[in-house]
Formats: structure tokens, sequence, C-alpha cells
């Protein structure tokens, strides 16, 4: 019983720890598919996000209890307790199982949906809004084309242009005026945008994954040790029954 006790007050202390990384973590997925929404259409990608948001606010009053029933056992938090860790559960494991989904469905789409915005740019209308969409994505990710910049020589309005040029959003940060010249390959970003952008998704969805993983387990520690606790004060006012 004494273990069950230190056991849960630490596990109180982790899940005020934990209440902030999953709110880092929900924070980042948001973003992304925000400032990304050209790419991904789908506006429930996010989800895993806010769900990591809701087990965020939901870990702190479970913390609390957590230490409040290692000092003094009271039925009421406890059952209370057993609630939210339940509650929490469902909703970690179903935030690990979308990300894990989202994850292997989103990067097998970025190729097309990068291709299409390249291919159907026009750098000579800035007004154009797919030109924008690419602009704003490679100037982000300081990337050019969808694997590399030679992916603009195949665009239609390559052909307009003499000599041979890249939007200027191509160039690299400290040459951000070069004007796109291929002649001047030096003051380009050599990497294309779909892997930097496929980097991105995998880590945000890894991250999400790994941390309701993890948390998942610290949760059925604290169920079982608050089990162990209940079942070391049975209940007394009902042996009439």
């Amino acid at each position: 019983r004494s273990f069950a006790q230190s056991l849960l007050r630490f596990l109180g202390f982790i899940f005020w720890g934990s209440a902030a990384v999953q709110a880092f973590g929900g924070v980042l997925v948001i973003l992304m598919f925000k400032n990304y929404r050209y790419l991904f259409q789908e506006p429930y990608l996010s989800l895993p996000g806010w769900l990591a948001l809701a087990v965020a606010l939901i870990l702190l009053p479970t913390g609390v209890l957590a230490v409040s029933i290692s000092v003094k056992c009271s039925r009421n938090q406890q059952g209370t307790l057993m609630y939210l860790l339940l509650l929490l559960l469902c909703l970690e494991m179903s935030s690990a199982a979308l990300a894990c989904f989202y994850r292997i469905r989103t990067v097998s789409q970025l190729e097309s949906a990068m291709g299409y915005l390249v291919y159907q740019h026009n750098w000579t209308c800035s007004q154009d809004p797919g030109s924008s969409a690419v602009d704003a994505m490679q100037r982000r990710l300081q990337c050019c084309g969808v694997h590399n910049y030679t992916d603009w020589l195949k665009t239609s309005a390559s052909s307009w242009h003499l000599p041979a040029c890249v939007p200027e959003s191509c160039c690299k940060e400290k040459h951000s005026h070069c004007g796109g010249d291929l002649g001047h390959l030096e003051q380009l970003s050599q990497e294309g945008c779909l892997k930097k952008m496929g980097d991105k998704l995998c880590f945000a969805m890894l991250y999400m994954f790994w941390c309701c993983t993890a948390l998942s387990i610290l949760e059925l520690l604290a169920g079982v040790s608050n089990g162990i606790l209940m079942r070391h004060q049975p209940f007394h006012d009902l042996h009439f029954l």
C-alpha cells in the first residue's frame, strides 16, 4: 500500500508535466495543418491535435487527484480518478491511432498535391492563388520544387523565361533577391519541398503517437495503484447489504 501511494504521488507530478508535453504536441499539429492548409484539404486532419489539447486539460485535475489520494484516501476522489484515467486512456489511444493513420495517408498524398501546385504555378502573375501558395511553402521550408529545382524546368511557364529561371521564393534566405537565375545555383535552395514537408509531418505525428503511448502506460500504472488503495479500503458502509 505504501508503494502504491508513493507511485501515485509520483505519477501525479508526472501528469502535470505531461500536460505541457501534450499541449505542445497538440499546438504543433494544429499549426502545421493550418499553415499548410493548401496542401491538406481535409479539415479533420488536425483532430489529433485537438484531442491532445483536451488530454492536456484533463491531465491537470487528474494530477491533483492523484497527489491528493496519495496523502488522504477518499472514496469519492478514488472513483473520480478512475473515471478520469479511463477517459484519458480512450482519448489518447484515439489520438495515437489517428496520428499513425494520418501520417501514412497524408505522406502518400503530398507528392501529388505539391506537384499540382508547382505545375500550375505562373510566376509572371503574383496574384495567382497557386503561385502565392507555392511561394509561401518554398520560403517557409527553404526548399525549391517538389524533388529539387529541376521540377521548375518541366512547367509550361518555364518556356517563357530566357534564360531559364525559377521563382524567387527558391532563393536562400541570405540571397532573398537572387532573381531565381539558374546560372547561380549556389544561391538557390537545393532540397525539394516534398522531403522537408514529409519530415515535418512525420515528426509531428510520431511525436503525438509516442507521447500518447507512453502516457497511456503511465495511466495504467496509476489505475493499478489507485485500485490497490481502493482494495485496502473496503466499502464498510455497504456491509449491511
